[in-house]
């Protein structure tokens, strides 16, 4: 009996630290910190002063900032700090990182930085990087190269700087990300994605040529029911969260598609599960299925062929291309773009030589049936 309460207890450890570790990977959301309902007998008070009350070692000046940026919600609703709770509302406090936090080692990682100024930094990601320390990967992130990064400068009032996350892309796909650098940025910032109106482009090479030059894809994402490590697309909103990719066709290589996709929301895994749903897996997505032969001959060269596209590409083909939002203290409109990374513009540019030729080949195969 002891020995089962024992596997138990190692099997919903190991449950929780892999969810841990899957928010950390992927999700743009903001997390619910707080959540309150208000006693009956409670009389009419400020909100800031009600969750000064109700929360240890936060400041006014903190909760003052979340309401600010439209990160205190009561009954639903974005409150500002002097609204006054009632008996039952529910009042719950936004955040763009998990609730649990751990201690950050600095280190020295170099960082491709695009821009920065006295409240964010844009980041072009290297691929094979976790953005923020999790279970299994406590180390080697963005966040640890950001915090030896930051190491060396201080505030206007002497205080360390920290990066405040906004939110994360997977550890295998590279592209642009912005960090603020600042409370009050990040609730401004974490609010854009959480209201869907920053523009992400990404860019993915998919198996299969897309039968439409564009399309829209509408779901619900959730858990995958035979294995928690993936997620799943479900059309009944009980099963996930709501999800909308928008994609449009960039280049056809025959057997497989370079396409762009516009994310509305950001769920984790959105495009890599939603391509998988739609038939055009990402190319070398080994959780997805991309990383097989899909599309294509059955001859042995063009295996070789897909394998040498594989060992230049050795990761899910994704980058994050570019990124609009509104600057979170001026309301300047920015945008950042970036270049495929090496990795992915080699295995773009064999299959791009692969088409040409192949499609020269069918054209003499045409002249000699001719």
């Amino acid at each position: 009996m002891e020995e089962q309460s024992r596997s138990i207890k190692k099997q919903l450890n190991e449950e929780t630290d892999n969810q841990e570790k899957e928010l950390h990977e992927g999700a743009d959301e903001l997390y619910e910190h707080y959540n309150f309902i208000v006693d009956k007998g409670q009389s009419l008070l400020r909100i800031d002063k009600f969750l000064f009350n109700h929360i240890e070692n936060v400041s006014r000046n903190k909760i003052q900032q979340a309401a600010k940026a439209g990160n205190i919600l009561v009954n639903g609703i974005a409150e500002k700090q002097n609204y006054r709770v009632k008996p039952l509302d529910t009042v719950s406090v936004l955040m763009s990182q998990p609730p649990r936090e751990m201690e950050v080692i600095p280190e020295d990682i170099p960082l491709n930085i695009v821009y920065e100024d006295s409240d964010l930094i844009i980041i072009n990601k290297q691929p094979n990087m976790v953005v923020h320390p999790a279970y299994g990967n406590y180390t080697g992130t963005l966040v640890n190269a950001l915090c030896f990064y930051f190491g060396e400068q201080t505030k206007i009032d002497g205080s360390k700087q920290n990066p405040f996350l906004v939110h994360r892309i997977d550890k295998d796909t590279s592209g642009i990300m912005i960090v603020a650098k600042n409370e009050y940025a990040q609730a401004k910032l974490s609010t854009q994605f959480y209201l869907h109106s920053i523009e992400r482009k990404y860019h993915a090479l998919v198996w299969g040529d897309m039968e439409k030059e564009e399309g829209t894809i509408e779901s619900y994402i959730g858990r995958n029911e035979a294995d928690r490590r993936m997620m799943d697309v479900y059309f009944d909103s009980e099963k996930g969260k709501y999800a909308i990719t928008h994609w449009k066709v960039l280049e056809r290589f025959g057997y497989v598609t370079l396409v762009e996709c516009e994310l509305e929301t950001g769920r984790t895994h959105q495009i890599r599960v939603h391509m998988k749903h739609l038939g055009h897996p990402l190319f070398n997505d080994y959780v997805y299925g991309g990383n097989r032969i899909l599309k294509g001959t059955v001859y042995s060269k063009y295996k070789q062929f897909v394998k040498n596209c594989f060992s230049l590409l050795p990761r899910q083909a994704l980058h994050a291309k570019s990124l609009k939002f509104k600057h979170p203290f001026t309301d300047e409109v920015m945008f950042f773009d970036s270049d495929l990374p090496e990795d992915m513009q080699a295995a773009i540019n064999k299959w791009r030589n692969y088409a040409v030729h192949k499609n020269l080949d069918d054209e003499m195969e045409e002249v000699l049936k001719s």
